[in-house]
């Protein structure tokens, strides 16, 4: 049904010919109204400077409309966007449900939620283990073929060889995406982000997608493609929290009476932050540092019981990985030994620096914040290519994913023949050379005694090209030359592999970015600096992903837990704060740039100065009338409201209500807030009464439990209802919201965007400022795509400046 059709709230006291001035609920509608401000108000407002207004003076040519866009980019196609229902609904049923527990049920529920907690980190362990063993055995045996080759002077079979096996694995990877889920393609990270926030993001957290994700994850790491499985393993981590909060995929849902009581969204986001937050120390082993990556990174609203149930998540999965890095270490598990996880251990060296080395490390800083704000730049221009090529097809979309692969492939056996051979350090106590998968001293096609520099780097696995980079007490391993080549090389490729139809992370590639130009940069501080070259390699990696992620607290202490040194701890803080302060200062963080190509209505922390200037009251103007419904309510207007409106909630009026003493006879009642579900609920179930009157609580309880009222999957198109059913009334007082929050129309749209967000809010009344007889007691309701900024904009545009209206053109 168009969602351009509406009704309007007729009051009884009032002419019926006369709407009420009130908004929408909108969550996705674009329409137009008559304000009640005058017309002759508006051409004296023209004239003033927006800036300079009062909040009670109306901005707007009152022929503008609040738009929104409820449409995004999920996957690779357009979906419906809705928001989701964080706030505590006390309805009646509710209410009688918490007052009818015993302590022994919440006792259990409570205990349930440790034991979802557990489950979580379990699973996301175990699949994180199974993950890199899987990598780290197929990349493995497929460097040891080409080393053979190589060997044997078959330098061109050799090229055929791992060029073909890589495009395999490749194709394995983006055909799963493609055809199977779109959702799974990338790191999954921005779409929790928009989760967290109060977008329900479509098909992200469902069991194919899981599935996708993880073999995904496996053919597209070990094709040897400039990704990690970091990214990925916090949407896996995500996957696993929902599945288990809902009791499994949409078609095989266990039905267990208390795990029911997980299936609503407020409980299902604190799972999916527990499961996020196993996912970082899945792929970090950085247990403090995933709980502090959900709390800075991606979780909106947080509480000290969540702080618990996250940090007790990462617990298990680190006694997991633990657990089975120690069973690896005695060759049971095929080439998974040191590998697999990044770690770094530089605690045996000796982090000594005077008051000069914090020069270096301030440049480091400022090189990390510029460079990762023009990566952002860069990634966002090649993002915008690649949703015009995938718009063209699912073969075009793998094509672009194979020839992604191919250069990868070519350059990384092909630019190793350009470095020099170098001799072995006799005084180095590791192996020179070696043929093997991991190792610092790779042989390649140098003679015997010598090694090949950038083999190092480049014919090895990513974690691996990691952990030699990071390498401590070998200032002279590799040559400058060998570095700024791969520098070049992983600049490139870090921008034109993420994007591409297959899971990948932005952590990995960020890393070697920036793990290259700190190294360089130690190799020409050498004989200054008492810092390591190692040392400079992690401050750089550092650097350059708070300069592209803007994150701060949390990394500082992933890296910390992946380095074991806390000497380093003053030097990382400095080039954080340094790097995030100047990346800040030209773009946002590069999750922020995605969530915005998407289309999803995130709302951000902080609202634009501009919307101080502009009040809810005057946001309400500029939607059409409101869609209310009466206390009791006649079948057909509910039936009709829902086909012929797409809103998600509506307010419940009643009138002539006798009044507490003191007030007037005949008041009008805002008894609160009911959502489309729950009407949709009442139908189902023939929630009828032939007369026009209120039930008591024994008829509700028998028909509704609190349970049934988490259902979101119904659609009125679903819900048959007779003619004569349509002439019946429904009771609405028990399942309608009773405490709704509200804001008068008189507060400013920047300190309702705060309470919004802070909240968790779908819906947010505005009352009116004054009250009297005919003044309604809501005259609007905002949504999301209310308060987003670029919505305001387009209704008021007197409120942008001259900068930003000619950006907006």
């Amino acid at each position: 049904m168009n969602s351009s059709q509406h009704y309007k709230c007729y009051l009884p006291f009032t002419n019926p010919l006369v709407t009420e001035p009130c908004t929408v609920p909108m969550e996705d509608d674009s329409e137009t109204r008559t304000p009640r401000h005058s017309i002759e108000a508006n051409h004296q407002e023209e004239e003033r400077d927006p800036e300079s207004n009062s909040l009670h003076q109306p901005l707007l040519k009152r022929n503008r409309t609040l738009s929104s866009t409820p449409l995004a980019i999920i996957g690779s196609k357009v979906s419906h966007i809705e928001s989701l229902d964080y706030e505590i609904n006390e309805n009646d049923l509710f209410k009688h449900d918490w007052r009818s527990r015993s302590s022994v049920q919440i006792l259990q529920y409570i205990l349930l939620k440790w034991i979802l907690a557990f489950l979580v980190g379990l699973l996301t362990g175990l699949i994180a283990t199974l993950i890199n063993l899987a990598v780290e055995n197929i990349a493995g045996y497929k460097l040891l073929a080409v080393v053979k080759f190589i060997e044997n002077e078959r330098y061109l079979l050799g090229l055929a060889y791992f060029t073909g096996v890589n495009l395999v694995l490749t194709a394995f990877a983006s055909s799963l995406c493609v055809w199977f889920a779109p959702t799974a393609a990338g790191p999954g990270i921005p779409e929790i982000k928009a989760y967290l926030n109060g977008i329900d993001t479509p098909n992200m957290f469902g069991a194919t997608t899981l599935i996708v994700k993880i073999f995904g994850s496996i053919g597209a790491v070990a094709a040897g493609l400039d990704l990690g499985k970091e990214g990925p393993l916090v949407h896996i981590g995500s996957c696993i929290a929902s599945l288990l909060g809902q009791g499994g995929s949409d078609n095989h849902r266990v039905k267990w009476r208390w795990l029911r009581y997980f299936n609503n969204d407020r409980d299902r986001r604190d799972i999916i932050t527990c499961g996020a937050s196993s996912g970082v120390c899945a792929a970090f082993r950085a247990p403090v540092g995933g709980v502090l990556f959900a709390l800075e990174e991606v979780a909106t609203w947080w509480r000290s019981s969540l702080l618990w149930r996250t940090f007790f998540s990462t617990a298990v999965v680190v006694v997991i990985l633990r657990a089975f890095i120690e069973i690896c270490k005695s060759g049971q598990c095929g080439l998974f030994g040191k590998g697999g996880l990044i770690m770094f251990d530089v605690s045996d060296v000796t982090v000594s620096y005077h008051v000069m080395d914090i020069l270096p490390v301030i440049f480091i800083g400022l090189i990390g914040g510029l460079l990762g704000s023009l990566y952002n730049h860069v990634l966002h221009k090649i993002l915008r290519l690649y949703n015009l090529i995938n718009q063209k097809g699912k073969i075009y979309k793998l094509l672009l994913s194979l020839t992604v692969s191919l250069f990868t492939s070519v350059c990384q056996y092909g630019l190793p023949f350009l470095a020099k051979c170098q001799p072995c350090d006799p005084s180095v106590a590791e192996l020179c050379p070696t043929n093997d998968r991991s190792g610092n001293f790779k042989q390649f096609n140098c003679p015997s005694g010598h090694y090949n520099d950038l083999a190092t780097l480049l014919l090895t696995t990513n974690d691996d090209a990691v952990r030699n980079i990071f390498s401590s007490n070998t200032p002279h391993e590799f040559l400058p030359s060998s570095l700024l080549i791969f520098f070049v090389l992983y600049c490139i490729l870090g921008l034109f592999t993420f994007g591409i139809a297959t899971p990948s992370g932005l952590f990995l590639p960020i890393i070697l970015i920036g793990s290259a130009y700190g190294r360089l940069l130690g190799v020409a501080m050498g004989p200054y600096t008492n810092l390591d070259q190692g040392l400079y390699a992690v401050l750089g990696a550092a650097s350059l992903m708070a300069g592209s992620m803007r994150m701060t607290v949390s990394l500082c202490v992933i890296f910390l837990e992946l380095t074991n040194n806390l000497l380093l701890l003053p030097i990382t803080m400095i080039v954080l704060l340094i790097a995030k302060t100047v990346g800040d200062s030209f773009n946002p963080s590069i999750y922020d740039i995605i969530l915005d190509l998407k289309g999803l209505p995130f709302l951000d922390a902080n609202p634009e100065p501009w919307m101080r200037n502009i009040t809810v009251g005057e946001l309400a103007d500029a939607k059409p009338p409101l869609v209310c419904l009466s206390g009791v309510e006649k079948v057909s207007r509910v039936v009709d409201v829902l086909k012929n409106t797409t809103h998600n909630g509506f307010p419940v009026v009643d009138y002539e209500v006798v009044p507490p003493q003191g007030l007037a006879a005949g008041a009008t009642e805002l008894h609160g807030v009911i959502l489309r579900a729950h009407l949709v609920q009442a139908l189902k179930k023939k929630w009828f009464l032939r007369e026009k009157r209120r039930t008591e609580d024994s008829e509700v309880r028998q028909k509704f439990t609190w349970i049934d009222l988490s259902e979101r999957e119904l659609k009125i198109e679903e819900v048959a209802v007779t003619r004569e059913e349509m002439e019946m009334y429904i009771d609405l007082h028990p399942l309608t919201n009773t405490t709704p929050y509200t804001v008068v129309e008189s507060m400013s749209v920047a300190k309702a965007m705060v309470l919004f967000r802070q909240v968790g809010l779908r819906h947010l009344l505005i009352v009116p400022k004054y009250e009297a007889s005919g003044v309604p007691p809501v005259v609007g309701i905002l949504t999301r795509q209310d308060l987003r900024a670029h919505n305001i904009l387009n209704a008021f545009p007197h409120l942008a400046r001259p900068k930003d209206r000619e950006k907006r053109h």
